[in-house]
């Protein structure tokens, strides 16, 4: 496990999410996966979706722009998200046309679930070495695409979506990236998978499937693990930064499930103080943070000044937390 808590000045100016407009209900979806409605909403907390019919460079490139707002374009551009256009280029060169940005840098950060939130360490030195003053972390997810409708479970969870946050220099008695703390524990690989695409499962062979493209996944080993990891990982990072819960005014979490947005309470954390959106987005795998997070700027949850925390997990099994002084 990684701990860094030199803190980096590091500016939020703005957020922007963007959901699509098409919804499908638990009662909508419950025929196609041969689960009741009722089964549905209590085994994941997912009462609705999105559906997107936008291509994902077009979904990320409106998070994008909402969250640039009237400010002027980024100096850098950094895909933060799981599902691509394509291999090969990257996505972040179909983010920057779509943005209409030509010369601009892009690349991306692939950290499954985890993208957004192991960017932000990233950024944070990129900015901090002066480089770039304006960076846009965009995660856009059409998760949807690749449900396993025959895996009821994640196929029940699995929504689209796209979230961006536009970072700057802070001050340092201010806007701040207080600390971050990751892990990955490998045993947990085969937990969530998409096996296809790659070298063991690659187009044409006589052994690929159509089921080698499609999301699959492990729930309750997942959670038993992230059970044992996520508290290891948060006492480490609040540990170094001589904190303790109380000191948070805010937790957003990945959307993992509502099962597993309301387990936080067994950490000590009390449920007023999360940002749940699962139940109306459901898992948007890495734009979960980032929609969140927008969702809880724009309700006027989260306020400058206040201290945030955002924790997720990632297949791997990977878990990272950060602490954001907004």
């Amino acid at each position: 496990m990684n701990v860094c808590v030199t803190a980096r000045p590091l500016r939020v100016s703005g957020t922007g999410a963007w959901l699509p407009p098409r919804i499908q209900t638990a009662d909508e979806l419950a025929p196609l996966i041969g689960r009741s409605a009722r089964w549905i909403s209590q085994r994941t907390g997912v009462v609705e979706r999105r559906i997107s019919e936008l291509p994902m460079a077009e979904m990320a490139a409106a998070a994008v722009r909402e969250a640039l707002g009237d400010g002027g374009p980024p100096d850098l551009v950094v895909n933060a998200s799981l599902t691509p256009v394509q291999l090969a280029p990257d996505s972040s060169v179909f983010i920057l046309r779509a943005l209409g940005l030509s010369g601009v840098p892009g690349f991306s950060l692939h950290a499954t679930c985890l993208s957004f939130l192991d960017a932000i360490p990233v950024v944070a030195g990129l900015v901090g070495s002066g480089g770039y003053r304006r960076v846009a972390v965009v995660s856009a997810e059409r998760g949807t695409r690749c449900r396993d409708l025959d895996e009821p479970e994640s196929a029940a969870l699995i929504g689209d979506g796209a979230g961006a946050v536009v970072f700057e220099p802070g001050a340092a008695d201010r806007s701040t990236l207080l600390g971050s703390a990751t892990g990955t524990w490998p045993e947990g690989a085969e937990l969530a998978e998409i096996p296809g695409f790659g070298e063991r499962h690659p187009p044409g062979a006589p052994t690929t499937t159509p089921a080698h493209h499609r999301f699959r996944m492990r729930g309750p080993a997942i959670y038993r693990q992230a059970r044992r990891r996520i508290p290891q990982v948060l006492d480490a990072l609040l540990g170094a930064l001589s904190m303790s819960l109380d000191d948070l005014d805010l937790v957003v979490p990945h959307q993992a499930s509502g099962p597993g947005v309301a387990s936080l309470g067994r950490l000590g954390i009390p449920a007023e103080k999360v940002v749940q959106t699962v139940a109306w987005t459901g898992n948007c795998i890495a734009a979960s943070v980032p929609i969140a997070l927008d969702h809880a700027v724009r309700s006027g949850r989260l306020q400058r000044g206040q201290t945030v925390l955002l924790l997720g997990t990632g297949a791997g099994l990977s878990v990272t937390a950060v602490v954001l002084r907004w």
